[in-house]
């Protein structure tokens, strides 16, 4: 029994999971990620460190590009990213991240995302585009996971 490789990503991603990350993919090339902000993520009292926002998105963005990677049996990796913040979080907010891809070529993926803060009417917190680099899934030691 072959398992699906996005539960796979899931079950080995520890980044997503020290961080209360959860994804979904219902479409390659699109991805659907929720965090809540825990006390650990402040970088002052109250209010969410911009790093954690970062890294969120490269999680909302990356899933996007490596959703449709898996299709052709191809990774991702993150070759570059822009974000642009627009609010502040704050400790207990609930976020949702949105990202697609706009653009898939032989050796790179292009994503946008936004991450909204569902504990403020859905405001906008962030955007970005990224450029992301396609590989073999052979590649990396793992591969044998997605047999």
């Amino acid at each position: 029994m072959t398992l699906d490789p996005i539960e796979i990503y899931k079950q080995i991603n520890v980044f997503a999971k020290e961080n209360g990350m959860d994804l979904t993919v219902t479409t390659p090339g699109e991805s659907f990620y929720t965090m809540t902000i825990l006390d650990k993520h402040l970088s002052s009292p109250n209010t969410c460190h911009g790093g954690v926002i970062a890294g969120f998105m490269d999680g909302v963005i990356g899933a996007a590009a490596l959703s449709l990677a898996f299709v052709t049996e191809n990774l991702v990796s993150t070759v570059e990213f822009k974000i642009n913040y627009f609010k502040p979080v704050n400790l207990g907010d609930k976020l949702e991240g949105i990202g697609k891809v706009d653009f898939e070529g032989k050796s790179i993926i292009a994503a946008t995302g936004e991450i909204r803060n569902t504990s403020k009417n859905n405001e906008l917190v962030a955007k970005a585009i990224g450029t992301f680099n396609k590989y073999p899934l052979s590649k990396r030691e793992f591969s044998k996971l997605f047999v």
